[in-house]
């Protein structure tokens, strides 16, 4: 894949509380047209009048599940980007609540790759949540244990099919 033709000139909503990684993200996607929020009222302002490519929404400080719900209505697929929320349970969430991916923030430096990930199922038609575990299931496997998704291993693997 490749990411630069992927990105190139979408148009991208960024939502942190935190200016330090609105600026770094800002960075890391400087092929695309991104817009930046550091509350919940401008990022559902923003949300609610724009139709964009893909938003990129952290969980906590800017109650980024309220904004995912608003952005799955406008059928604008989310990646949710955390550091606090980084547990099986909010994976879950963010999976059931309709995310496209979910990205910790120790994998920021990769959100290009992530992005191009989501928006390139999006446009085959595919589930980027099978891509998401291609690339991040070692991550959780360190973070969580290897075992963190046998508790329900129907719905993960109804989940990461491709």
């Amino acid at each position: 894949m490749n990411i630069e033709k992927v990105l190139k000139g979408k148009w991208i909503l960024v939502v942190d509380d935190e200016e330090d990684i609105l600026q770094l993200v800002y960075e890391l996607l400087e092929m695309c047209k991104i817009d930046t929020a550091s509350s919940y009222e401008q990022a559902k302002e923003l949300l609610e009048k724009n139709q964009y490519h893909l938003a990129i929404l952290d969980i906590m400080g800017v109650r980024g599940y309220d904004l995912l719900e608003i952005a799955s209505k406008r059928d604008i697929p989310a990646l949710m980007l955390t550091a606090h929320a980084l547990t099986k349970e909010d994976l879950r969430k963010s999976v059931e609540k309709g995310a496209a991916f979910y990205v910790p923030k120790d994998e920021i430096n990769n959100i290009p790759v992530y992005a191009a990930d989501v928006l390139e199922a999006r446009a085959k038609k595919q589930n980027s949540w099978a891509k998401w575990y291609e690339r991040l299931s070692g991550f959780c496997d360190r973070r969580f244990g290897k075992d963190w998704k046998d508790q329900d291993p129907d719905f993960w693997d109804h989940i990461i099919k491709y």
